[in-house]
This record gives C-alpha cells, structure tokens and sequence, in this order.
C-alpha cells in the first residue's frame, strides 16, 4: 500500500439506513482516488442484487441499497470479498474516460484572484498561468453543485489554503485554485476558493441525455486563450472544447 494511505483503509461502513460507504482513504490521493473510482465501476459492472445506486467521492464509494431485499450483513461481507480480491490502489482507472481541453481565460475580470493565488503559490501572475494552464488534472469527484468537477492533483506549489472568508458570488465557468485542486463551478455560487479563469463550459445540460459534460476519472487541460475569444467560446455550445478518447 502507498505510503502516503492510511492503514486501516480500505475499510466498510454502514450510513444511515440504506447506504454503505467504502473508504480508500481519509485525505485525497492519486491512488485512493483511483482506488474509488476503479472500485465504483467494478461494482456497476455487477452490481449486487438490491443495490439501487453506486458513486464515488474523492477517496470513497459509496452504495445504497434496498434494506427490504439486501441486509446489511449480507453486503458488506460481498464488498469484503470483492475488496480482496484485487489491488484496487493499483487498479486500472475505467473505461471510457475522455481528455477534454478547455478553452480558459485567465486573469483580468475572468480570474480577479490570479495575482493573489499566484503570490500564495511563490510565482508571478504569468509564470501561475503557465503552470496553470500546463496542467493535466483528473476529475476526482463530481459534487456540491448539479455536474461540477474537482479536479487534481495540482504541483505541490499549489497547496495553497482556501480564503479565509467568502467570494459572495462567481459566476457558471469559473475556475477556482486551492489545496492542489481546480474546482471549476456550473452554477453561480459564492466560494471560498480563489477564481483564477473562466470557461464557458457547459457543464451541466439538464435537457441532454447526458446531463453531466464530465464524469470521474476524465481528464482535462485548461488551455489559456486570450481574453478576446471570450464571445466566440460563449457563444459556441460546447464553449470550444475538445475532446478525445483516452485508451
């Protein structure tokens, strides 16, 4: 087991009535986030009879299931077995997983908090936006907001702390730093995070098929472009990303 893990990981345990949760890990980590992420789509490809639903957080997965056909006893010791029969900490990461590049404007009104953030991380404005933007970070987990992405793990430059009080609002696209991770919002929120880019990403289509532009362990490249492309990326739909499958 990697070092950085902790030992009593990967461990079971019960929340709430209907769900159980599997822990890789306590704080995030390139393998405990593979861990939960290789695990989740183990357990969907054969999803246990009365497991209504599977998802992952940074460094767990997490099931619910039907207490009326699936006891607690009788799924935990399943997941034990399926835990022990594999590394999941060296698993293959899932199928289908896609390299997205994403057109992002830095600084100026687009990212007010780039100079601070770069300060924070011991480089100039220009040398953050390289660094920044030379950066391929993996979706961990999809949360807090319908489709919004955090994404890591960023340089350990960036282990920068998050403010100390709130932005009262950021606007859908931006691109906030801190703690080694992009968060990048798909609504308007107020956040503690330092917005250093904005995309115009669409990142969460609740009229599509597919709701959600990204999915857990895809990977992206937040491209920096001039702040004049910015009403030519707003109005293309896709906001001028690109995309590719990653093998």
């Amino acid at each position: 087991m990697p070092d950085e893990l902790t030992p009593d990981c990967p461990r079971i345990a019960p929340i709430g009535l209907d769900g159980v949760i599997v822990r890789f890990g306590e704080t995030l980590s390139e393998p405990a986030n593979r861990a939960a992420l290789a695990f989740r789509a183990a357990v969907e490809r054969d999803m246990p009879e009365g497991v209504e639903e599977c998802s992952t957080s940074l460094v767990s997965t997490y099931l619910r299931f039907d207490p009326l056909h699936l006891s607690l006893e009788a799924l935990t010791t399943a997941l034990e077995q399926r835990l022990s029969a594999e590394d999941w900490y060296a698993a293959p990461l899932p199928e289908g997983r896609r390299l997205l590049r994403i057109p992002t404007v830095y600084g100026g009104d687009f990212g007010p908090q780039l100079a601070e953030a770069a300060q924070a991380a011991g480089m100039q404005a220009d040398a953050a936006v390289e660094a920044l933007s030379g950066a391929r970070v993996r979706v961990s987990a999809i949360g807090f907001a319908p489709g919004q992405p955090y994404l890591g793990t960023l340089p350990e430059a960036w282990d920068i702390p998050r403010q100390t009080g709130l932005t009262p609002r950021v606007p859908a696209g931006a691109l906030v730093v801190a703690i080694r991770q992009f968060v990048l919002f798909s609504v308007t929120a107020p956040t503690g995070w330092r917005q250093v880019g904005r995309t115009a990403a669409p990142l969460f289509r609740p009229d599509s098929d597919a709701p959600f532009l990204l999915r857990p362990g895809d990977e992206v490249i937040f491209d920096a472009v001039e702040a004049g492309a910015w009403d030519r990326l707003a109005a293309d739909p896709k906001g001028g990303i690109v995309t590719e499958p990653l093998t």
